[in-house]
């Protein structure tokens, strides 16, 4: 079944100027920007995207780029040179001025960088607006407009003037405006730009933690790389009015798609986006709780590895088992492994970004477990493979492996050699 995007941009030129189709013509021709500005200023140049319903869309890039205009064209603030947008699978491109009205109104709201509130209305009287405009009943605006302020942390603040908030929460009352509206797609232009870093901060976890419960469609626009890969599912990196790539966090980090995108991801905090399931790596040796020490042994042996992960058949973790206390087993002539497993390392799921691991690969003297929703083990990450991973440039480790010194291989094999086979062979290698 294929999903209609809530937002498609297809071949978007904005220019701005005399002779903005001959300007068309000839950057279609293969022209740069500055051989057109003659016929005029080419701000957005074949622009093409699409976000899907209940994404946040970055578009990012330094002044100039053309992500403002491009953001004012999704919502007919700025009319197409040439190109189409469409809105749920409906053009807005020449449309009437009724039809983009009832656009802004119904189905698309927008949250400016330097908030546009009403200076002489209440904070409830602001975030109503939209009702207002709707018709909405005075009683019924009240109500709504102090159910959205407590939502976005103002409960209280509805009888304040504009003039008596901080920035961040002006910029609180911008977001419950556009909430009040309760239209399906946010547009929001350089929305934090205008605060101070902590209080950024605060807003684009604010942001995060509404989305988790109003899954709205929102392209958020922002110079910042680093509150680009916080906040998007994907990102539009753009350079001289044209987009040149579209990809997740991860990828833009990983395989950035020229010179231009790999210097700017160069000072981004990577911790903040590479995630466990980037650089976890294969575990082994595993062994399944059924099989015996002896396997067990054979396995480390193999891998000259001192320990092995313990799972149970469905691959959740169990714990670890060190080939000394296999040993000890196998001179006991013990067949299982139950009794010589230790607790496991500290487990991770594969989303959880790279900052929050260090506090447990420091806790804990064995590489942190990688689970996935199930339980089940799929990876883990030593403490030099997290350190590497935050090092631009630099990629995988390789396999790894428990850090402890292992038994000789030779003593191993004479323990083997010296203890019979139990009759009932030993299985439970993964």
């Amino acid at each position: 079944m294929t999903i209609t995007p809530a937002i498609e941009a297809r071949g978007l030129f904005k220019v701005f100027g005399r002779h903005p189709r001959s300007a068309v013509e000839r950057l279609r021709a293969g022209a740069h920007r500055d051989e057109v500005a003659d016929s005029g200023t080419a701000a957005v140049i074949d622009a093409s995207f699409s976000v899907n319903p209940g994404e946040i869309f970055v578009i990012m890039g330094l002044s100039g780029s053309g992500k403002s205009t491009v953001i004012r064209m999704l919502n007919g603030l700025h009319d197409t040179t040439a190109g189409e947008v469409t809105i749920g699978g409906d053009s807005i491109t020449d449309v009437s001025a009724t039809r983009l009205r009832a656009l802004r109104r119904d189905r698309v709201s927008m949250v400016f960088q330097h908030f546009a509130l009403l200076p002489h209305r209440s904070v409830a009287a602001n975030v109503a607006y939209p009702l207002e405009l709707r018709g909405v009943g005075k009683d019924e605006r009240r109500a709504k407009a102090e159910e959205i302020l407590e939502l976005v942390g103002l409960a209280g603040w509805g009888d304040k003037l504009p003039d008596e908030l901080s920035g961040g929460m002006k910029q609180r009352v911008g977001i419950a405006r556009a909430l009040a509206a309760d239209t399906d797609i946010l547009l929001m232009d350089e929305a934090f730009s205008a605060l101070d870093p902590l209080i950024r901060r605060e807003m684009q976890e604010q942001l995060l933690e509404l989305q988790r419960t109003l899954k709205k469609t929102i392209v958020f626009i922002t110079h910042d790389l680093n509150e680009a890969m916080f906040l998007g599912d994907r990102i539009a990196v753009m350079r001289d009015g044209r987009i040149v790539q579209i990809g997740t966090p991860e990828d833009i980090l990983t395989d950035p798609a020229n010179d231009y995108v790999e210097q700017f991801v160069q000072d981004v905090d990577r911790a903040r986006v590479l995630t466990a399931a980037n650089v976890m790596e294969r575990p082994r040796p595993v062994i399944t709780d059924s099989g015996g020490p002896r396997t067990a042994l054979r396995l480390m042996r193999d891998a000259y590895m001192s320990a092995a992960y313990v799972v149970d058949r469905d691959r959740r973790l169990l714990g670890v088992v060190s080939d000394r206390d296999a040993v000890k087993l196998v001179r006991r002539g013990e067949r299982s492994l139950l009794s010589a497993i230790r607790p496991a390392p500290p487990t991770v799921s594969e989303d959880e970004v790279l900052m929050n691991l260090f506090v447990p690969a420091v806790e804990s003297p064995l590489p942190v477990g990688v689970t996935d929703s199930e339980g089940r083990l799929v990876g883990v990450i030593p403490r030099v493979t997290l350190l590497a991973a935050l090092q631009p440039g630099t990629g995988a480790t390789g396999e790894i492996t428990i850090p402890i010194q292992p038994m000789p291989t030779t003593e191993i094999d004479e323990l083997l050699a010296g203890y019979p086979e139990p009759s009932n062979v030993e299985e439970g290698a993964l």
